[in-house]
């Protein structure tokens, strides 16, 4: 497993998430999150099976890294981010970002520090682009995308035929850790 366990910039914070997170997803998820991200309601085994694969993705080093986006010294959930490599409709070197909120964290800028730190870890693994793909009625989530540095590109097609919205961030690299991992 990555040493790098927290990401956190002062206010968000980014930790690998796992079964210990299937209360509090469970209680966050509302219809909007269903409708955006992933497509039908978690049940408690689909969505503890799930976490458990998570867990092994970070185990055995991604290409999935699936975060608990994390607020307060409490380090409640308030969602979810997903740093995705491999993924078969992007070149090499670019990862895409998928992630939500629970309603209690929306319209706070919670997403946006959750998206620029899920850049800097993609960077520190070699990523030279992020992605980010919705649809184009998700104002909410392009608006997310364009407040952290993204750049819209034209439409596409996904994998289920669904037209896209796209968004990409050039990742910039440094010789050194970010300052905000512990």
């Amino acid at each position: 497993m990555r040493t790098v366990m927290r990401l956190d910039d002062g206010t968000v914070s980014l930790t690998p998430l796992g079964p210990d997170d299937l209360e509090a997803h469970l209680a966050g998820e509302d219809e909007e999150l269903v409708r955006w991200l992933s497509g039908g309601p978690a049940d408690r085994d689909g969505l503890l099976d799930y976490l458990r694969a998570c867990e092994r993705m970070w185990i055995e080093g991604g290409p999935m890294h699936n975060f608990g986006v994390r607020c307060g010294p409490e380090a409640v959930l308030a969602g979810t981010m997903d740093v995705q490599f491999d993924q078969p409709y992007l070149p090499p070197g670019e990862v895409n970002l998928s992630y939500g909120l629970y309603p209690a964290w929306r319209g706070r800028g919670v997403a946006t520090r959750a998206v620029v730190l899920a850049c800097d870890y993609a960077t520190a693994l070699g990523a030279e682009a992020a992605v980010i793909r919705c649809e184009a009625a998700n104002r909410r989530s392009a608006a997310v995308a364009e407040r952290a540095g993204f750049e819209p590109l034209e439409p596409r097609l996904a994998e289920d035929g669904d037209l896209l919205d796209w968004y990409r961030r050039a990742l910039i690299h440094q010789d050194r850790t970010p300052s905000a991992w512990t």
